[in-house]
């Protein structure tokens, strides 16, 4: 039996977690078997055959739960195909030079470097003013970050079917 393919994922406020539906409908959409889930409810990743993990960006970290799914897996994660994407950037332009050449946060990559991942993704991100309490909103106002959603779902789309061909490879 084909195992399946896990997309986990940490949010906030539900962007990065339609990131990751969005990923799981092209996965689906090529015949793979897929779970879509926030890490804090994902299972054991050695009962899946591939593992697509991603985060919310807040100034340059992953969330929390994110980060320690990465570092509690890391050995199984070794084992196994892996792909790491995180989300957060907005305004326009590509999200990684709006980053400053930003792709991963540096306290993680010593693992990710140990995993060694197929891709590594960033893509934007929304932010609702709305949702946001006053310290977030100061926030976003001191770095320029403009309110708004930005996610491009073409560049999400193309490195799911990416991924898809490589997973359809693997079975």
């Amino acid at each position: 039996m084909e195992k399946k393919i896990l997309i986990a994922y940490a949010t906030k406020y539900g962007a990065t977690a339609k990131i990751a539906e969005t990923i799981g409908a092209a996965l689906r959409a090529a015949g793979l078997d897929v779970v879509v889930k926030a890490v804090q409810g994902a299972e054991d990743p050695s009962d899946y055959s591939a593992v697509i993990l991603g985060s919310a960006v807040y100034i340059g970290q992953w969330r929390k739960e994110a980060a320690a799914f990465l570092t509690t897996n890391e050995n199984t994660l070794t084992q196994l195909p892996v792909w790491l994407f995180s989300s957060g950037p907005t305004g326009k332009g590509e999200p990684v030079d709006i980053m400053k050449g930003w792709r991963f946060p540096e306290k993680l990559q010593p693992i990710a470097d140990r995993i060694r991942p197929r891709g590594i993704a960033l893509f934007h991100g929304a932010l609702d003013e709305g949702k946001l309490n006053f310290a977030e909103k100061l926030a976003v106002k001191m770095v320029k970050a403009p309110f708004g959603d930005f996610r491009n779902w073409e560049a999400v789309t193309a490195w799911a079917k990416g991924i898809a061909a490589a997973c359809v490879c693997l079975a």
